[in-house]
């Protein structure tokens, strides 16, 4: 008998999705960005509150548009690519598609759809939340296991940055089977893998996922997770937010539905799926020390490698400066615009694997 059941939220149809996730829309817990900086720096973890949500500007939701358009089709062949990957590793009858919310989900989206247009199989898909360093919400892996006793497990999320979920992932997946005897293979497939840091991944260009771009009107009217021991109960779901009021301008199923038009005009030209790959090189994570040697960075945190972080830095947290690498120049629009919008220092360097990185202001300085 589970003690729990999630609460129902977010813009997706459950036959795309089902969220394991506590509702806290009733709550007040965003913080103003420079607050909220403030107090992360000062030991308050992240997941404790939300940031508020960004309202994009007309340009930017040009941007947005501009920018699906434009990779599309690259969209489309990297979720293919990853999900025949998944494919030949899985058994398609107990696959269990566990996304991390919320950059995750509409790419989980995404490969579930493909399945179900190439395969005709509709396969399980939850999106479940996983904290750094707070570890992965284990009443929804025990919910997902008691509906699916013998499923297959396959986790997803969009892109990697410096590789700390993939890490959180093993360490969690360690954890269950140390305390409860839970036998979970933590891999992890993403659309977009720069940090070099799975296996399972569509491609390891860093390059734009609009996705990334509009945060909760692009991922089901969903928050970011939160993890408070002041409004979530000890061995409940994490929360999350459900954002209704935006439904005017929510586009997260124009999103999927964008992407997964384009499977009929995209296969892989009969490419072999190779699964011979060498073990990930985490070279990102060189990158990721050259910059903080270069820079003076005292706290590796204070680092956001790739286009979905450094977005991601712009959108919630305080940045200090971004750095671009002039190769990827026709990617970064969105980076220009937001940076621009809020006064950020731009500087090009290119000694990094990535396209471009975030660094946030360290307070304390």
């Amino acid at each position: 008998m589970l003690k729990y059941e999630p609460d129902q939220l977010g813009s997706y149809a459950r036959e795309d999705v089902v969220f394991l996730l506590r509702d806290i829309s009733h709550m007040n817990v965003e913080i103003q960005t420079a607050e909220r900086e403030k107090r992360i720096q000062s030991g308050t973890h992240y997941a404790e509150m939300l940031p508020v949500e960004y309202q994009p500007s007309a340009e930017y939701i040009q941007l947005f548009h501009h920018s699906l358009t434009q990779y599309a089709e690259r969209l489309s062949k990297a979720v293919v690519t990853v999900a025949e990957k998944i494919m030949a590793l899985k058994n398609l009858n107990d696959l269990v598609l566990v996304s991390l919310a919320r950059a995750g989900t509409p790419i989980g989206i995404l490969i579930k759809r493909y399945l179900l247009f190439k395969y005709e199989v509709s396969v399980p898909h939850y999106s479940i939340s996983i904290i750094r360093g707070r570890g992965i919400d284990e009443t929804a892996i025990r919910y997902i296991l008691h509906q699916h006793p013998t499923g297959q497990i396959q986790f997803v999320d969009g892109w990697t940055g410096k590789g700390a979920i993939t890490h959180e992932l093993s360490e969690a997946c360690a954890l269950l089977q140390e305390t409860d005897g839970i036998t979970l293979e933590p891999s992890l497939a993403v659309l977009a893998d720069p940090g070099h840091s799975v296996k399972i991944y569509g491609t390891r260009d860093d390059f734009l996922i609009p996705s990334a771009c509009l945060n909760a009107t692009v991922s089901g009217l969903v928050s970011r997770t939160v993890l408070n021991p002041a409004f979530i109960k000890s061995g409940d779901f994490h929360g999350a937010k459900y954002y209704k009021e935006l439904q005017n301008v929510d586009m997260s199923n124009y999103f999927i539905d964008t992407i997964a038009a384009q499977f009929s005009n995209v296969t892989n030209n009969g490419d072999k799926i190779d699964l011979n790959e060498p073990e990930p090189s985490w070279k990102g994570m060189e990158s990721v020390r050259t910059i903080q040697q270069h820079f003076g960075i005292a706290n590796s945190h204070h680092i956001k490698p790739g286009i979905g972080e450094t977005t991601r830095v712009l959108l919630r947290r305080v940045p200090w400066k971004i750095l671009v690498n002039p190769v990827y120049e026709h990617d970064l629009s969105h980076i220009y615009l937001l940076a621009k919008e809020r006064g950020v220092e731009v500087e090009t360097y290119t000694d990094m694997t990535y396209a471009c990185c975030g660094l946030i202001k360290e307070l304390n300085k």
